[in-house]
């Protein structure tokens, strides 16, 4: 019978060699259309944290 709480890896701790962690979460609609581009990306979450990152920057400068 499969374990019911999945596989051992998966129940380990995400853990990350950023300075910051990724403890929080985002939870966002977009569009189909931007869904099926940002499917064709090697990394999606993390082209979404790059693109973000780079909005708040500029939004700083101004």
């Amino acid at each position: 019978m499969p374990n019911p709480k999945g596989h051992p890896e998966n129940l380990k701790p995400f853990t990350s060699d950023r300075e910051e962690p990724l403890s929080e979460r985002l939870n966002l609609r977009i569009t189909k259309t931007m869904k099926e581009e940002l499917s064709t990306k090697a990394d999606p979450p993390e082209f979404c944290r790059r693109a973000i990152q780079e909005a708040l920057d500029k939004d700083k400068e101004k």
